[in-house]
């Protein structure tokens, strides 16, 4: 299934992917419709998805800048309290409701959650279910030992779940058990004992429809970064394309050592990168990693590669792919990359080695 069908009809940190803007890129022939007299800004924010958020943008003024981030940052905010599991907010209707309310009754939400869930739902379908978020029973077990770990003043006091624990909590992450009435707008999980995570979509998919969202409120150069999800509107003013870096996941071992912090930098236009790795979110028990992109096989987290990182024409589309190529093998990867248009991946593997896609090359900073 092609993502730019799909995806029609609706990179990690900031500083993680590596917002490479220093660095000379690639001409564009066409105009990138912003005016030569643009001057460039940024900003920061840290309260939107729990992490944090770096905006660079060309535009005729400090005062369009303003009000075309307050905007922006006011989106963030909103997809960021919809998409929470974790806590409630006066007046809102979220994620957390939906899961609340698990074998009780349907809940009626805002579309920005039902396009969501609809896009993770046919990802499921697409990555052949390794992109699972009906696994919140799992996913929460993870959490609270890495929550747990991160309290203890010692390493020798983490522990790992038991798999009797896993296997119970696995009973309750049937997808078909997600509920979705799009005519009454309602979301309803048949199973009381499931739950959603959406953290392997929401971010991503809040990041495309911000970008789109700046773009129709008239912003035509800017490059966006959320806590491992960036995503390139237009080009600069002279024609140059974006850039973006895919960070090296073997930085701080010694099964890679090339002296530079990235393993590939990337020209983007209109283009989202976003990457998942073992080195973002884990706790150390025995002295082994274990991370928090969990093989819904195994209940374990996946130990196929280090990194992948996926380009994409939308943000959404790419936060899915990352986990779902994380938790299956090269060969499968490759062949899922190679059947959707417009999407490329690059594949950082435990042994050191960086394989790409067959048009990665072609967006690959020279």
């Amino acid at each position: 299934m092609s993502i730019k069908r799909f995806v029609s009809a609706l990179l990690t940190g900031a500083l993680c992917l590596g917002v490479l803007t220093a660095c000379g890129s690639a001409q564009k022939p066409a105009s990138s419709g912003v005016s030569a007299d643009a001057q460039r800004y940024s900003t920061i924010f840290y309260d939107a998805f729990d992490t944090v958020t770096q905006v660079i943008a060309y535009c005729d003024s400090e005062e369009e800048f303003s009000r075309q981030m307050d905007a922006l940052h006011a989106d963030l905010l909103e997809y960021h309290r919809l998409y929470d599991i974790y806590n409630d907010y006066d007046g809102v209707v979220n994620v957390k409701t939906i899961n609340d309310n698990a074998g009780v009754a349907p809940v009626q939400v805002d579309d920005k959650i039902l396009g969501m869930l609809e896009l993770a739902r046919q990802m499921y379908d697409t990555t052949n279910g390794k992109l699972n978020i009906a696994m919140g029973s799992v996913l929460r077990i993870w959490h609270d030992y890495r929550e747990a770990a991160e309290a203890n003043t010692n390493e020798a006091d983490n522990k790992l779940p038991e798999q009797e624990a896993l296997d119970a909590a696995a009973r309750h992450c049937d997808i078909s058990n997600l509920v979705i009435d799009e005519n009454a707008k309602t979301v309803y999980l048949s199973d009381p004992d499931m739950s959603l995570d959406v953290g392997s979509v929401g971010k991503g998919y809040a990041v495309e429809l911000v970008a789109q969202a700046a773009e129709a409120r008239g912003l035509k150069s800017a490059l966006i970064s959320v806590g491992g999800n960036l995503r390139a509107i237009g080009t600069k003013p002279d024609g140059s394309q974006w850039s973006g870096g895919v960070e090296n996941p073997w930085s701080a071992s010694d099964v890679y050592t090339a002296s530079s912090s990235y393993v590939s930098g990337v020209n983007m236009s209109d283009m989202a990168l976003v990457t998942s790795g073992n080195y973002q979110r884990y706790y150390v028990v025995d002295g082994v990693r274990y991370h928090h992109l969990i093989d819904p096989d195994t209940l374990w987290p996946a130990r196929y590669f280090d990194s992948v990182s996926v380009l994409s024409p939308d943000s959404g589309a790419a936060d899915c792919l990352t986990t779902g190529l994380f938790c299956m093998s090269l060969e499968d990867g490759q062949k899922l990359i190679e059947s959707l248009d417009g999407v490329e991946a690059l594949w950082c593997t435990p042994d050191g080695e960086v394989i790409q896609s067959s048009g990665w090359a072609d967006h690959e900073k020279k």
